[in-house]
């Protein structure tokens, strides 16, 4: 397998890890009410209902509904990165196994990665290094950012105009205004 100079892959503590275990248990229920229902039924009361406590209690680990949307952001973007980097491991072509890998993880899991690219990502609120580590196959497999960069964009606009009805399909120029919706730093940075 060809190595680019992006570097090795270096194991990243999970951002779970931080969380206590009553936050971790939000996130995976909060996480199992938006992938079975939607993001309408992503609400405080939801999912405190879900888990039989009352709503005020969510508070005392998130902030808001926001904070907890970003902890699902990050689950997802870990499980993406877990499932690029065994995707990439043993093959003969990185770009199709990794390209292979993108539309499973967005296939299986749509209102997750919805949440993820659909809107600006909050990088501040992300954890260090969660970026560069969910894009670093993708660098691999291209061997250049700007390469990258174009095949980060294209199964992301192919799969959301596939996933989206055709009456709320925005045309190609309002999509490009808002190109740069949850492309990973390290390819973002070099657009100037």
């Amino acid at each position: 397998m060809r190595r680019s100079r992006i570097g090795p892959r270096r194991r990243l503590l999970s951002v779970s890890d931080s969380l206590t275990v009553r936050a971790r248990q939000i996130v995976r229920v909060a996480r199992s009410l938006l992938e079975s229902e939607g993001p309408k039924a992503l609400t405080m009361r939801r999912v405190a209902d879900q888990l039989n406590i009352r709503a005020p209690s969510l508070y005392k680990h998130f902030p808001d509904k926001e904070a907890l949307e970003v902890a699902i952001m990050v689950d997802g973007f870990e499980e993406a990165a877990a499932k690029f980097e065994a995707a990439e491991a043993d093959t003969a072509d990185p770009w199709a196994t990794f390209a292979a890998s993108y539309r499973d993880f967005a296939t299986s899991h749509p209102h997750v990665y919805r949440l993820m690219t659909e809107r600006p990502l909050p990088r501040e609120q992300l954890p260090a290094g969660l970026e560069a580590r969910t894009a670093a196959p993708l660098l691999r497999a291209t061997g250049d950012p700007a390469r990258a960069r174009a095949a980060w964009a294209s199964p992301r606009t192919h799969h959301a105009r596939a996933q989206r009805p055709a009456s709320v399909r925005r045309p190609h120029r309002a999509r490009l205004a808002d190109r740069d919706t949850a492309v990973p730093t390290s390819t973002s940075q070099e657009r100037g």
